[in-house]
């Protein structure tokens, strides 16, 4: 029998035909010099190209290398789940196809994560992409995302991270949630740092990235403060806000009434605001419901669409 490894290299691949085989050489130097036994999990994310050909030749010829396919192309963050779910290591650590991140950087992200943390971030201090479509978006990303969920994490966009594996099995993510991990492993009391990292300007292909996806970014940053902020007591925050909506309608009821004022625009707002009350305490209730019945899992959006190969 295979002895289980204690490290998971989860690497989501879209359209890496020509860097995935170099990548694969320079993860196993690193991951040769622990001297533990270790897995890669490569993630084929629908990819167009000759991508699954190269995987199959490498999960063929390398035990250590395990293969999950997508038939068509999820995104980032649903490949990194089903990597997660994937790993039987201790420890796991998450990274690029595309050789910008340096699998040099493992060893050191390892030991930060030895030293008692859940989540070791990479931080790409000096960073090789365009000034101003990539980097300058990123930093005001990063800024806000550490104000908004008290988790001031320099780089939340870098993909090279190391996870203890029982910090990331309990991850719910979906949509572009990979960026906010270091925030979402908070919910489980995880302890989260960063690393300065190597990182390499692109050799083959073209980003799959860019800054056209910022309004998802923070529309998706909206839903994780909820998520970050209330995620034990949704009732409790829906209370909240139907607190304030109830007292500004009755506010608006009370000052019809006493003046006597004409029209129906006031008593409307009024209707409006009291209505808005019971729909956000309807919502709270729901909110408590799916928090102690709920079972999330990316999977079952892709049910018939995985292959894995082990």
């Amino acid at each position: 029998m295979r002895k289980r490894p204690a490290l998971s290299v989860i690497v989501p691949v879209y359209n890496e035909q020509e860097s995935t085989p170099q990548l694969f050489s320079k993860i196993v130097s690193a991951c040769d010099s622990l001297g533990d036994p270790y897995e890669i999990i490569f993630i084929d994310d629908g990819s167009q190209d000759q991508t699954p050909h190269v995987l199959e030749q490498l999960h063929q010829t390398h035990s250590c290398v395990r293969v999950i396919e997508f038939r068509k192309n999820y995104g980032q963050t649903l490949a990194m789940a089903a990597g997660f779910r994937a790993a039987q290591g201790e420890f796991v650590v998450s990274m690029d196809g595309d050789l910008q991140n340096d699998p040099k950087d493992i060893p050191r992200l390892l030991d930060k994560l030895k030293e008692g943390y859940g989540v070791v971030c990479g931080w790409r201090k000096d960073r090789k992409d365009k000034l101003v479509s990539r980097r300058i978006p990123s930093q005001i990303a990063n800024w806000i995302i550490g104000k908004i969920t008290g988790v001031p994490i320099h780089d939340n966009g870098c993909s090279l991270k190391a996870y203890r594996r029982r910090v990331v099995k309990q991850l719910p993510l979906y949509a572009d949630f990979h960026r906010f991990i270091p925030a979402m492993s908070t919910l489980g009391g995880a302890k989260v740092t960063e690393v300065i990292v190597t990182h390499h300007a692109r050799q083959y292909g073209s980003s799959k990235y860019g800054i056209s996806r910022a309004w998802r970014v923070f529309l998706d940053l909206f839903v994780v403060s909820l998520i970050v902020r209330c995620s034990s007591r949704p009732a409790l925050w829906f209370a909240r806000a139907s607190g304030v909506a109830f007292i500004a309608g009755l506010a608006c009821l009370v000052v019809f009434v006493a003046h006597d004022i004409s029209g129906i625009v006031l008593p409307s707002v009024a209707f409006m605001l009291l209505a808005l009350t019971g729909h956000l305490m309807a919502l709270g209730v729901l909110g408590e419901m799916v928090l102690s019945t709920g079972d999330y899992c990316p999977e079952r959006m892709m049910s018939g669409s995985i292959i894995t190969k082990t």
